[in-house]
């Protein structure tokens, strides 16, 4: 048994689930129509650029958190998942998925894209084990600030060596399927790096490696 660990946005999703959250709370005008459109434009290009501030990031991706009470957050998100997530599950993703779980792989997503957002859609997927950015939450609200180290390049090598070290697991044989350079670090550790659509600056590296590249796309 194996450890199969895949990246979320743009490998097991058609899109990144992050910028389609902040779309969707455009279209329910939860937001400033300009000023957090251009925000969340800007920061999903720092993204592709490899440059982006996540703390910069997460100060304008979890206000709206903190700024709704717990009830709306949940009648919007079913919205969400609804109208943005399942069409953007890809089915040659949900068949991988399939093949690591008939093989009793450990199955996990890791992503940069916060907990309140992933976890009903890892739940859809039907992948328990999730790391993924914590919004930090008291007394039952969001408070729009990060709990812990975010899971974003070495951030996410970081709470992965956490998370096995708790369960007292190991690399050991592990995959790791991304689409990003942002996800290098991680891609860096495992037996079995795999570039799923990758971007130019993957793909490249992949290629110079030797790395595993296929696609999902239909």
């Amino acid at each position: 048994m194996s450890l199969a660990i895949f990246d979320l946005d743009h490998t097991l999703l058609s899109i990144d689930s992050d910028h389609a959250w902040g779309e969707f709370l455009l279209e329910q005008g939860a937001v400033d129509p300009v000023a957090y459109k251009q925000a969340n434009d800007r920061f999903m290009a720092d993204y592709e650029a490899g440059t982006l501030d996540m703390h910069a990031f997460l100060e304008v991706a979890l206000k709206p958190l903190a700024d709704n009470t717990p009830e709306q957050l949940a009648a919007w998100h079913q919205q969400f998942m609804a109208s943005k997530i399942e069409p953007s599950i890809l089915a040659r993703g949900e068949e991988l998925v399939a093949h690591h779980r008939a093989r009793g792989d450990t199955l996990l997503i890791i992503t940069a894209t916060n907990r309140f957002i992933t976890g009903p859609i890892a739940k859809r997927l039907g992948i328990d084990d999730l790391i993924a950015v914590e919004p930090e939450m008291i007394d039952g609200r969001y408070t729009g600030r990060v709990s812990g180290t975010p899971s974003y390049r070495e951030g996410k090598v970081e709470r992965l060596m956490a998370w096995l070290a708790d369960r007292e697991e190991t690399l050991d044989d592990a995959w790791f399927y991304s689409d990003s350079h942002n996800d290098l670090p991680l891609l860096e550790k495992v037996d079995h790096p795999v570039a799923v659509d990758p971007d130019a600056t993957l793909r490249d590296t992949a290629e110079a490696r030797g790395w595993r590249i296929i696609s999902l796309r239909d």
